[in-house]
C-alpha cells in the first residue's frame, strides 16, 4: 500500500514500511500484557498501515485528524464543576479484538444481564434468596439503591432490566473480568457510537479491510426491544435527560438523535390518571416508554425524594399501573453496589447452574465477621472501597483505595471507621489490566485500559451485545485499575473476523416508500427555547449595531457640534435604556468607548456577553435540534480584536452567520418558527423603539441617517431617495414599508404568518387569543400613516407586542404551574 505522486510515479511514501516501523518500535517498548503481542498480527499490520495512509510519518496529525472529526460531530462532555464543555477524547488507534475472542466475551455479557434479572426480580418480588440466607438481609436493606417503594411492583413488560453497560478489564494473561456494572443509567453508548463514526471518517478502509462488525444492527435491536414492552402498537419513546448540567448530556441528545427517540426533561413531562404525557404546543401527547438516564431517586418526588425538581410527581404511580415502560426499572441498580459482587458467584451457581463465564474482582463484603477479619488481615495488598453508593467516613472521596498507598493516618481513620460500620467497606484484588497503543507527542505508548461493553433487549426479549463498545485509557503507564480510574482518552473498538459483514444502517432503504414531511412532536420546552433563542439574537445584533454606529458612525457632524451630540445622546439613552451599561459621564470619546466596553464585555449587565451566554445556554440545551455548525457559533469565544469597533464588527458577523444558517440549513419545522417568531416580535419591538426615539417631527438629519443605519437601511433609501434625507420617507421605509425586510410592516406580516401555521387546540375554526392578537396589531401597523406615525401609537405598538409575547408563551409554553385540563388541551 503505497503512495506514488510525480511525473515518474516514484514511491514517495510507503505505508506498509512505516506500519511495520511503527510496530517494531512499539513491541520493543511494550509491556508484557499488552494486547498488540507478535508485531506480525496480521490485523494490527492492516490497522497501521491505514493510519499510515492518513499520517503519513506524523502521527500527532493523525490524533488531530480523528479529534476534528469527533468535534465535528459534536459531542462533548463535563466535568462535574465545570462550566464549559470540553471535546470528548478520540484516539486514532483502535482496540482490536478478533470476532471469536468477542463471542466469548458476549456470551458472558448475556449470561450476567440473566442473572442480574432473575436477581432483582427476586429482590422486588418474593425475596427467596434473603429467606433462604443466600443474601443477607443486612446487603439488600441497607443498601441505599434498594428503592423499598419498589417492592411488589410488577414492571410493563415484566422486566426490570433493559440496557445495561458493564466494565471490563483484561488481564497481563489475556483474561477478561468484570470491574463494575452500571444498571441505573447506563452512559456511553452515544459515545461509542461517536467513536465509530470519527474513527470511520479517519480510517476509511478499515472497515473493509477487517470485517468490522457494525454499531447500527444493535441500536436498532434495542430501539425495537423498548417499543415491544408499550402497549400500544405505534409507541412514543423518550430518552429523559437531568438536563444540559449533566455530564453526559451531549452523549445523550446524540444518541437520542440517532435512534429517532425525544429527548426530554422531567418538566417536559406530566403524569395524569396514570398516564404519561409530553408537553407539545399541540397539547398533551401520551408517551408510552422513558429510556431513563435520570437518577431514579429523582424521577418522580411523590414516590422517592421529595426535594427533586427534575423529576414527574405521579411517574411511578403510571408505572405501576403498566401505562409507562421505565428502562431500567427504578431500584434495579441495587446491583450496582460492589457489595454485590461478592455474591455474584455463588449465585450463578445456585440460579443458573454455572459459574460466571466472565469472572467478577475477587471481592470481600466487611459487613461479614470473616470477610472483614481477611480485609484487614491482608489491607497492604487489597484495594478498599466503598460498598455502596455512599462514601463511608473513612473514605471521603469515595473512591476506591490501594490500601499500601494510604498514610498512616488515613489507615488508622479508615480502620476505625470500618470498625464502627463494617457494612460500608469491601476489599478486592489489586487487578493489573492489559495495555494497548496510544499516540503520544509522535510516538506510540503503551496505556493500561478499560473497556465498556453494552448490552439491550431486543424485540423478543434475548439479549444482543453491542460489538465493541469503548475503550477507556489510562493517562500514565501505572497499569493498576484502581489507579487508572476514568481514564483520559477513548478508543474505539473494533471486533473484526474473516466474513465479511453486510452495511446495516438504521436509516431507510433507498426504495423505501415511508415518506414524512412531519418532523414529530415538538415539547413546549424546546419551543420555548427557540424562541427565546431567537429573541437574543436579535437583540445582541440590535446592540451591536447601536454600539457600532455610536463608535463609528455616519453622523454628519457639519451640521453643528450640538445637533450630534443630541443624536448621540439618543444613541447612548437607547444602548443604556436597554439595561447594556450605566449612564456615562460625558459624551467624550473616552466615555464612550467605556460605555462600549461595558455594553459588550460586562455579565454583570445586560451585555453583549450576557446575550451571548443566554444564547449559548439554550444551544447546550437543543443540541438534538441544532446542526453542530450553529452550535459551534454559538459557543464560539468571545473575540479579542484590540479596537472595541473591530470587536463590534467580528461579532456582528457572527451573528449574522448563526442567523443565515438557521435561515438556509432549518426546515421550517415549528421548530425553525418559533426561532424565527422571536426574532420578529424582538425586532419589532426594536424598530418601534428606534423609531420612536429617531423619527418623530423634529427629528435632525443625524438623527434620520441614524436610524437609517440602526435599521441597516442606508443603501435602500439612497437608491429610492437620492435627492436627500426626510423624515417622512425614512419613517415610512423603516415603519411600515411591507417590503424591507427590517421595517416594522414587515415584521407584522411574518408573525402573523408564523402564528397562523401553528397548532390550535380547538376544532372550531376560531382564531385563537394570540392569533388575534396578532392580526389586529398588524392591521393597525398596515393602516398607518408615517406623516401621521407618533410617539403614543408607537408606544402602544411595543407595549401590544410585548402582550402578545405574553400570550405565545401561555398558549405554547406550557410549564409545571400551568393546568393540565385547560380548555381544549387534547390528550393524544
Amino acid at each position: 500500500m503505497a503512495t506514488q505522486t510525480g511525473p515518474d510515479t516514484a514511491p514517495l511514501f510507503d505505508a506498509s514500511t512505516h506500519a511495520r516501523r511503527w510496530m517494531a518500535d512499539y513491541c520493543a517498548r511494550r509491556s508484557s500484557g499488552d494486547v498488540l503481542c507478535d508485531s506480525g498480527d496480521p490485523a494490527w499490520t492492516a490497522m497501521f498501515e491505514e493510519l499510515a495512509a492518513v499520517a503519513s510519518d506524523d502521527l500527532a496529525h493523525a490524533r488531530e485528524r480523528v479529534q476534528r472529526h469527533a468535534a465535528d460531530i459534536g459531542t462533548g462532555f463535563r466535568i462535574v464543576g465545570e462550566a464549559d464543555e470540553r471535546p470528548w477524547p478520540v484516539s486514532p488507534v483502535p482496540l482490536l479484538i478478533e470476532a471469536e475472542e468477542w463471542a466469548g466475551i458476549a456470551r458472558g455479557i448475556v449470561q450476567r444481564a440473566e442473572l442480574m434479572e432473575t436477581v432483582i426480580a427476586d429482590l422486588y418480588g418474593e425475596a427467596r434468596l434473603v429467606a433462604r440466607g443466600l443474601l443477607p438481609a443486612a446487603l439488600v436493606a441497607g443498601s441505599p439503591l434498594f428503592l423499598r417503594p419498589m417492592v411488589g411492583l410488577e414492571p410493563p413488560g415484566g422486566r426490570h432490566l433493559q440496557f445495561i453497560a458493564v466494565d471490563l478489564g483484561r488481564g497481563p494473561t489475556g483474561e477478561w473480568r468484570v470491574l463494575a456494572d452500571h444498571l441505573r443509567a447506563p452512559a456511553g453508548a452515544g459515545y461509542a457510537l461517536e467513536n465509530r463514526l470519527a474513527l470511520g471518517r479517519t480510517l476509511g478502509g478499515l472497515q473493509a479491510r477487517l470485517n468490522v462488525q457494525r454499531h447500527a444492527p444493535f441500536f436498532a435491536a434495542m430501539r425495537a426491544g423498548l417499543a415491544s414492552m408499550c402497549r400500544r402498537t405505534d409507541p412514543r419513546i423518550g430518552l429523559l435527560t437531568p438536563g444540559r448540567f449533566n455530564p453526559s448530556y451531549p452523549e445523550q441528545a446524540h444518541i437520542a438523535r440517532y435512534l429517532g427517540l425525544l429527548l426530554v426533561e422531567g418538566a417536559d413531562l406530566a403524569a395524569l390518571e396514570d398516564k404519561v404525557y409530553v408537553r407539545t404546543i399541540a397539547g398533551l401527547k401520551r408517551v408510552d416508554a422513558l429510556w431513563r438516564r435520570v437518577d431514579p431517586r429523582m424521577i418522580d418526588p411523590l414516590a422517592f425524594d421529595s426535594h427533586s425538581q427534575i423529576g414527574v410527581p405521579g411517574l411511578i404511580d403510571a408505572y405501576a399501573a403498566g401505562n409507562v415502560v421505565i428502562a431500567n426499572a427504578p431500584g434495579s441498580g441495587v446491583l450496582e453496589a460492589p457489595a454485590f459482587s461478592a455474591f455474584l458467584p455463588m449465585l450463578a451457581k445456585r440460579l443458573l447452574g454455572e459459574d460466571l463465564r466472565l469472572p467478577n474482582i475477587a471481592t470481600w463484603w466487611c459487613g461479614q465477621p470473616s470477610e472483614r477479619a481477611r480485609v484487614e488481615e491482608e489491607f497492604e495488598s487489597m484495594i478498599v472501597g466503598p460498598a455502596f453508593a455512599a462514601a463511608p467516613l473513612g473514605l471521603p472521596g469515595g473512591v476506591a483505595v490501594p490500601g499500601a498507598d494510604l498514610s498512616a493516618p488515613l489507615r488508622r481513620r479508615l480502620l476505625d471507621d470500618m470498625t464502627r460500620r463494617p457494612q460500608d467497606y469491601v476489599g478486592q484484588e489489586i487487578v493489573r489490566l492489559s495495555t494497548m497503543p496510544v499516540v503520544s507527542g509522535d510516538a506510540l505508548v503503551a496505556r493500561p485500559f478499560t473497556l465498556r461493553v453494552f448490552a439491550a433487549r431486543a424485540a423478543d426479549g434475548t439479549w444482543t451485545v453491542l460489538p465493541g463498545g469503548f475503550a477507556r485509557i489510562g493517562e500514565h503507564a501505572d497499569a493498576r485499575a484502581a489507579v487508572m480510574g476514568e481514564g483520559t482518552w477513548s478508543a474505539d473498538v473494533c471486533v473484526h473476523g474473516p466474513d465479511a459483514v453486510a452495511a446495516v444502517s438504521l436509516l431507510p432503504a433507498t426504495d423505501s416508500l415511508a415518506v414524512r414531511r412531519n418532523p414529530g412532536t415538538l415539547p413546549s420546552r424546546v419551543a420555548d427555547n427557540f424562541y427565546w433563542l431567537g429573541r437574543y439574537l436579535e437583540r445582541g445584533e440590535a446592540l451591536l449595531s447601536a454600539i457600532r454606529v455610536m463608535l463609528g458612525n455616519s453622523i454628519d457632524v457639519d451640521g453643528g457640534a450640538a445637533m450630534a451630540n443630541d443624536t448621540v445622546g439618543r444613541l447612548v439613552g437607547l444602548i443604556t435604556g436597554a439595561g447594556a451599561a450605566p449612564h456615562p459621564p460625558s459624551l467624550r470619546r473616552a466615555d464612550l468607548t467605556a460605555l462600549a466596553r461595558t455594553a459588550m464585555e460586562d455579565e454583570a449587565w445586560q451585555s453583549v456577553a450576557s446575550i451571548n451566554r443566554h444564547a449559548r445556554h439554550i444551544g447546550d440545551g437543543s443540541r438534538d435540534r441544532l446542526s453542530a455548525d450553529l452550535t459551534r457559533l454559538l459557543d464560539a469565544p468571545f473575540p479579542r480584536h484590540p479596537g472595541m469597533l473591530d470587536r463590534a464588527g467580528s461579532l456582528q458577523r457572527r451573528y449574522a452567520a448563526i442567523l443565515g444558517l438557521s435561515a438556509e440549513h432549518m426546515v421550517r419545522t415549528a421548530s425553525w418558527r418559533f426561532l424565527d417568531l422571536g426574532r420578529r416580535i424582538e425586532r419589532a419591538m426594536g424598530i418601534a423603539r428606534t423609531v420612536r426615539v429617531f423619527g418623530m417631527p423634529g427629528a435632525s438629519a443625524d438623527d434620520l441617517s441614524t436610524l437609517l443605519d440602526l435599521a441597516n437601511s442606508q443603501i435602500s433609501y439612497r437608491q429610492r431617495y437620492p435627492t436627500g434625507i426626510a423624515r417622512v420617507p425614512v419613517v415610512d421605509l423603516v415603519a411600515l414599508d411591507p417590503g424591507n425586510p427590517r421595517a416594522l410592516a414587515f415584521q407584522m406580516e411574518r408573525i402573523v404568518e408564523h402564528l397562523a401555521l401553528l397548532p390550535v387546540l380547538a376544532d372550531d375554526g376560531m382564531a385563537e387569543a394570540q392569533q388575534a392578537q396578532a392580526t389586529a396589531l398588524a392591521a393597525r401597523v398596515a393602516t398607518a400613516n408615517a406623516a401621521a406615525l407618533d410617539p403614543d401609537l408607537l408606544g402602544d405598538v411595543e407595549r401590544r407586542l410585548g402582550t402578545l409575547s405574553d400570550a405565545i408563551a401561555r398558549r405554547y409554553f406550557l410549564q409545571g404551574a400551568e393546568p393540565l385540563r385547560a380548555p381544549g388541551l387534547t390528550l393524544a
